[in-house]
């Protein structure tokens, strides 16, 4: 069977790989009776692949029908498909044949299929395992012959996991799987779809085709199309009917469809609390780092003075502090006065510093500092915890922060407690 010949007689349009292997999977499996379950985002053409395998299949001369349930209120959805006997509920004035009866021989399509209610679940299973149903009302077991072509546009396992749908029945509609690609996957096909919807409402509206220069042409390439199809077609249609001319530039795309220049990247999201309570984990780290940093000027003094060193004029800015620093006991016996005062600093020359070669030194090594947030915010974690031996209330309030926040850094950061 020639694939070009089906998409012709459908109007599907596109070359990309994942396309065609969709339709060659749907014309394969049509003159079987197995059950497909087609899967794919909204607006690619799910229909379109029910249609082609109930015409390419043996009963293509029965009745073919598409049901969307979820557009079926939960409280009349087994009279739709079952039918019901007269009185069966309030407003039951008469008998009523449902789709599995009337389409007996033919085939029914059953959209977006992960809406279904539970216990109509229970009965289509019933109809796919053995052909047989019961009226709404009734006791009397029927039979059909109907073939089922299932779609839907959300992740039926997750489905299953969440206890909302049956397993059984997943996997018995999943007997034939096929995933139509949505349109942001299959790019090479959009400037052809464009054209394709251009020509139909140019014949339409009787003007000429809108035409896109090629920058428009790049920009629609890029574009996320959460709507799919449908959506390129109405945006088509748009610009064939608004556009004052037939050959669009990218600014005149950018007015008539402003969503174009969204990217639709994903975000991370964080609440007001939480981003409060990230700051003053940063603000508390912030502050020890001053300190640390007051500590570090202490000992150069005493370095300086304990090992008779010399400050050049150069260096005593960094060393200055805005109040007067407290006095640390030197490392030498006699505790040293250290020169805290503006005057102080005068006494010293701008000469660099020497160091006494009668002392015996070790070796030093330059270790440069990790100044990463995330690593500062996971060790001033660690130390909390440690310090209140793994007791996380008691460490949240030490850092300022809710046990909900410290568990979650815990688990952000792989902290072992």
């Amino acid at each position: 069977m020639n694939l070009q010949a089906v998409k012709s007689r459908y109007g599907i349009v596109g070359r990309s790989e994942l396309l065609e292997r969709a339709l060659a999977t749907a014309i394969r499996v049509a003159s079987t009776d197995l059950t497909v379950l087609i899967q794919g985002e909204s607006g690619v053409g799910k229909e379109s692949v029910s249609k082609i395998i109930h015409d390419y299949s043996s009963r293509k001369h029965n009745q073919f029908i598409a049901i969307n349930t979820g557009a079926i209120p939960g409280g009349t959805i087994n009279s739709e498909l079952f039918g019901h006997e007269k009185g069966a509920f309030t407003g039951a004035t008469s008998e009523r044949k449902g789709y599995f009866e009337t389409v007996d021989k033919g085939t029914i399509f059953l959209d977006e299929i992960g809406e279904m209610p539970l216990d109509t679940q229970a009965y289509l299973l019933r109809i796919l395992e053995s052909g047989e149903y019961i009226k709404v009302g009734s006791s009397k077991v029927q039979k059909t012959d109907v073939r089922v072509v299932a779609a839907t546009n959300v992740n039926l396992m997750e489905k299953v996991n969440a206890g909302k749908f049956r397993e059984d029945l997943f996997y018995r509609l999943n007997t034939v799987p096929i995933r139509m690609p949505a349109l942001h996957e299959r790019r090479e096909d959009i400037d052809m779809l464009f054209r394709k919807f251009a020509n139909d409402f140019g014949e339409k509206y009787k003007s000429d085709a809108v035409r896109l220069d090629e920058a428009s042409k790049n920009l629609l390439a890029n574009y996320r199309w959460p709507g799919n199809i449908r959506e390129l077609r109405n945006l088509v249609e748009q610009l064939s009917v608004l556009s004052e001319d037939n050959y669009i530039n990218i600014d005149d795309l950018v007015r008539l469809g402003p969503q174009l220049v969204n990217r639709n990247l994903p975000a991370k999201y964080s609440s007001e609390k939480e981003s409060i309570e990230e700051r003053e984990i940063l603000y508390k780290f912030l502050f020890e780092m001053k300190n640390d940093l007051t500590d570090l000027k202490q000992l150069v003094y005493e370095l300086v003075q304990s090992n008779d060193l010399e400050m050049p004029k150069q260096s005593r800015s960094l060393l200055r502090t805005e109040h007067t620093m407290p006095r640390r006991p030197a490392h030498s016996t006699k505790e040293v006065e250290l020169p805290y005062s503006d005057n102080a600093y005068n006494d010293y020359d701008s000469t660099p510093v020497i160091i006494n070669d009668s002392q015996n030194y070790s070796p030093t090594e330059d270790v440069e500092e990790n100044l990463s947030l995330d690593e500062k915010t996971k060790e001033l974690i660690h130390k909390a915890l440690k310090k209140h031996r793994g007791k996380r209330k008691d460490a949240a309030e030490e850092l300022g922060i809710s046990e909900r926040t410290l568990y979650r850094k815990i688990k952000e950061y792989d902290i072992a407690i």
